[in-house]
């Protein structure tokens, strides 16, 4: 069976050779870059992300039986993402009809293949990730112009990167666990908890700070 690792511990000497800044209030972006990080917490650039996978000490978890994550192996930022609020991996909903196709929903037990799979793609100008979908090949933007319960969803759609495909990553190294802000509105990704039928779920970016569980996640790294 494979194993997957867990992107923890052990960051604060990768962050201290990454001389990132922690200011202690949320700012908003501009020019499509990460705002600063919020109190508490790390912005994460890809010399140190990738570190972090071939942590030797880190725990593990398996995968699925007969997953196919392992074809993009080569990719060392090849992750899964599991929200601490209800314990389930997020996945692209590729099969959900329009407006919802590639919807990101945090609702899988396990790590069944590419649908619980992306590439986080480091973008040294503007010092943030895109995130690519392995389940249909695109990259995660959000849905800014959506209205209602959906304004502000992560979908994985787009064929080519902008403002609404780029995210800053962080770390709390305190609580061991990461959370995303969106750099196209200012704000972190949060889990629907609360959310009923096919949205259930679903990541938005749509929180002004990481207030507890909904905007934290824990990422695994499933290319080793």
């Amino acid at each position: 069976m494979r194993r997957t690792t867990s992107v923890l511990l052990s960051l604060s000497a990768l962050l201290a050779a990454s001389a990132l800044t922690v200011p202690t209030a949320v700012a908003a972006p501009g020019a499509d870059r990460p705002a600063a990080a919020p109190a508490g917490w790390e912005a994460v650039d890809a010399t140190a992300l990738a570190r972090i996978t071939g942590e030797k000490d880190a725990r593990r978890a398996p995968l699925a039986a007969g997953d196919a994550a392992a074809t993009a192996a080569d990719e060392p930022e090849l992750l899964a993402v599991q929200s601490v609020r209800n314990d389930r991996f997020v996945a692209t909903e590729k099969t959900y009809a329009e407006p919802n196709t590639g919807v990101q929903r945090a609702r899988s037990t396990e790590i069944s293949g590419s649908w619980e799979s992306y590439a986080f793609e480091w973008d040294e100008t503007t010092q943030t990730y895109a995130l690519r979908s392995l389940a249909n090949n695109r990259y995660v933007a959000v849905e800014k112009n959506y209205t209602g319960s959906a304004q502000n969803v992560l979908r994985a759609r787009s064929t080519s990167v902008g403002g609404w495909e780029r995210f800053a990553l962080y770390y709390n190294e305190t609580l061991d666990r990461w959370a995303l802000q969106s750099t196209l509105n200012g704000l972190f990704v949060t889990m629907e908890n609360g959310y009923t039928g096919s949205l259930q779920y679903a990541l938005r970016a749509r929180s002004t700070e990481v207030t507890g569980s909904w905007e934290q996640f824990v990422l695994y790294d499933i290319g080793a």
